[in-house]
């Protein structure tokens, strides 16, 4: 089995194959010019005619140089012991060889064809003028030996950096899906953490509270299960985009859907207190809209899990085009709370969504409270 050889393009075949052919047009000029002079005898045209015949027989072998490569420069070099015209086809079989054989395979064929060169022109002339055409032909030989390694060295890089240029493109393939599941995995959290830690509050009234009548247990019942399938819904929807086919996907949540999950959470028990100055609202983008309702619905959820229970969480916005949007959420912070918990994993990819809209995000205990603070570009 030989090595693979790139395919080439019209342009570059025809030009090996006129190459090849040039000692046939040369002889064939020389026959029309012998005709128009002085009377030929019979025997010096059939032998123009012989040689032109055997080189175009060696013109037509170059059409298999590539699936038998040692063989066609074999065969085409043999041909140039008894025809001048096929010295063309000899030769360019010679440096398609050599474009795509190593060193111990070239130096065979090489003699051979050296030989066979030397041997055409040994009943040609002289001993002096034989010796002159051995070194002409081995320096010519050398030399395209030399073409031959150049050729193949440039197809190497070639080969090498379409290979580089397709681990790149691969790699970019992969850095998008990476950040596609990054994305998604986030979604999940902000969607999963905010309804679980919901169904934990309501579970957990009904677990501590004796006080409550059966009409209060069945609206808590009802509210633990109206926030189970939202959560199941939330994740189908999330989910859904690892299947996406191109189709529409699910409206998300932006800005104008707070009021709604504060609505949720106090249905739920959690006491929020809500300060909005948002000027000009409507000119908010939709993606900066929607990083700032994952941000508040974390804090909430953030809040749920490490405040004491019952606490009054304060949700401040405010911000207008030119200026950015500034989202604050503070808790009472339970005691022993060091500044900066950013062990957990909400906030750390909490800051993660803020980085990668173009904000930033701190968080920090001041007087007694935990307070997150969150900044995001608005432009005008």
């Amino acid at each position: 089995m030989h090595e693979y050889q790139p395919p080439l393009d019209r342009m570059a075949a025809a030009s090996r194959y006129l190459l090849a052919a040039l000692p046939l047009a040369l002889y064939g000029v020389l026959l029309v010019t012998l005709s128009g002079r002085a009377p030929v005898t019979p025997e010096a045209i059939t032998e123009l005619l012989a040689d032109m015949g055997i080189g175009a027989a060696g013109l037509v072998l170059l059409r298999w140089r590539r699936d038998k490569p040692w063989q066609i420069a074999l065969a085409t070099a043999l041909l140039t012991v008894v025809s001048t015209t096929a010295a063309g086809p000899a030769l360019v079989a010679y440096v398609s060889f050599g474009t795509h054989r190593a060193w111990r395979r070239l130096v065979p064929i090489a003699a051979v064809l050296w030989t066979c060169l030397v041997a055409s022109t040994r009943w040609q002339g002289t001993d002096q003028l034989t010796i002159a055409y051995a070194v002409g032909f081995a320096f010519v030989i050398g030399g395209l030996t030399l073409f031959a390694f150049y050729l193949r060295g440039r197809r190497d890089l070639a080969a090498a950096q379409r290979a580089a240029e397709l681990s790149a493109s691969l790699q970019r393939v992969e850095r998008a899906k990476l950040a596609e599941r990054l994305k998604i995995a986030h979604e999940m959290h902000d969607v999963l953490a905010h309804r679980i830690s919901l169904l934990a509050m309501l579970a957990g009234g009904l677990a501590y509270r004796t006080d409550l009548s059966a009409g209060e247990t069945r609206e808590t019942a009802l509210a633990i299960q109206e926030n189970a399938h939202q959560s199941l819904n939330e994740l189908r929807a999330v989910l859904g985009t690892l299947r996406n086919d191109g189709g529409r996907q699910a409206p998300q949540p932006t800005l104008g859907q707070l009021d709604d999950l504060f609505d949720e959470v106090r249905a739920a028990g959690q006491q929020v207190e809500v300060a909005d100055a948002i000027d000009e609202r409507e000119s908010l983008p939709a993606q900066t809209g929607r990083h700032a309702y994952r941000i508040v619905q974390e804090a909430l959820t953030n809040a749920r899990k490490h405040a004491p229970p019952g606490s009054r969480v304060r949700a401040e916005l405010g911000g207008r085009p030119g200026h950015g949007l500034r989202i604050r959420v503070s808790n009472p912070a339970p005691f022993g709370t060091s500044a900066g918990p950013g062990a957990r994993l909400g906030l750390v990819g909490l800051a993660e969504r803020t980085r990668m809209a173009g904000g930033t995000l701190s968080h920090a205990v001041q007087d007694g409270r935990f307070v997150l603070d969150a900044r995001l570009p608005w432009e005008a």
